[in-house]
């Protein structure tokens, strides 16, 4: 059987629609028994030997190796034979050929296991990309991402939006002996419940010591001096964080009041190359577990590099974590994406 290339599709005729619609989730029906496909269908059917050539607008008789380089659809097709190969049905997110569950980031849409194109139900909208190609944060919404790398092989990160929630609620005390140093602020002699029941600062003396002075980092001052419970001002912490660290402070300050005021406590990330690891169920130091997530505060209009997404991702799944990106403005709401890696 050969099809016609006309326009970016490729028509079959004859008894197209029942062997490969009907029997395969393949394309769309055109009317009849044909069928219409799009170039990625079209190269594996090709490859499959189901398709003998496509003829071309100028009337070139194409195989699939002059089929596959004249469409250069290269990256489309590796995603779309694994797919297959794992027992996929899927529909390219084509104008009119998807009803619904589709935006302009949208390659294919995958169906569950066992369902196709006629039963109106979705697996994953799935975007494709190479390892080079710089994603905006802001346009990954809620896709599966399949990335493929410059050898070929294929990785697949899952995306939802989150809303941060734990059950963490400290007795902020009223006024603290304290003093504002380099990087950090000493808080003297702090009562009980700032570091047991909130999990603000460290200890001066270490980890083991059960007393003594607490050193907070400046995100931690900024919070309780703006809720006075400090002897200097918001504004005096803010002025002097950003003295150290510019306006990514405030953009990070954002982020973990957001946290904190959502019931979780947030700690340095740094051992982890985040900003944050956080504690979603916290009911005091002496019962604390291992941390639930790694938070990294980037821009809404942050791009990444799926080689940069990809480290992220591996290491927070390495510490058992969540990867979640805080796409934030120095003020405003938060978008909160959490990626992390499947197997389809």
């Amino acid at each position: 059987m050969d099809g016609t290339l006309r326009d970016g599709v490729v028509r079959l005729s004859g008894d197209a629609r029942q062997r490969f619609y009907d029997s395969g989730g393949y394309g769309r029906p055109a009317g009849g028994s044909d069928l219409d496909l799009a170039p990625v269908e079209a190269a594996h059917l090709l490859y499959r030997g189901d398709v003998d050539a496509v003829t071309s607008e100028d009337g070139e008789r194409l195989g699939f190796r002059e089929f596959l380089t004249r469409t250069d659809a290269v990256l489309a097709f590796v995603v779309y034979k694994d797919l297959r190969d794992r027992g996929f049905y899927l529909s390219p997110a084509r104008d009119g050929w998807v009803d619904e569950g589709v935006d302009d980031e949208t390659d294919f849409v995958v169906y569950p296991r066992g369902k196709g194109p006629s039963d109106d139900e979705i697996a994953y909208r799935l975007r494709v990309v190479g390892e080079r190609a710089p994603l905006s944060a802001a346009s990954i919404d809620e896709h599966v991402l399949a990335v493929v790398d410059e050898d070929g092989e294929l990785t697949y990160f899952g995306t939802e939006w989150l809303s941060p929630s734990g059950t963490a609620d400290p007795q902020l005390p009223d006024s603290l002996d304290a003093t504002l140093m380099d990087d950090r602020l000493l808080v003297w002699e702090p009562p009980e419940s700032l570091y047991e029941g909130g999990f603000f600062g460290q200890r001066l003396a270490g980890r083991n010591a059960d007393s003594g002075p607490l050193q907070l980092s400046l995100l931690e001052a900024a919070y309780l001096a703006e809720r006075d419970c400090l002897p200097v001002d918001l504004a005096t912490v803010q002025g002097h964080a950003e003295a150290i660290e510019g306006e990514r402070f405030r953009r990070r300050y954002a982020a973990y009041e957001s946290l904190r005021e959502a019931g979780v406590v947030p700690k340095s990330g740094f051992k982890f190359g985040a900003d944050f690891r956080v504690y979603e169920s916290f009911d005091g130091v002496s019962d604390l577990g291992h941390s639930d997530k790694l938070v990294r505060v980037v821009e809404p209009s942050h791009e990444f590099l799926p080689r940069e997404l990809s480290l992220d991702v591996r290491l927070a799944g390495g510490v058992r974590k969540r990867m979640v990106f805080a796409l934030t403005e120095p003020t405003g709401e938060i978008d909160w994406l959490c990626v992390e890696r499947i197997t389809p």
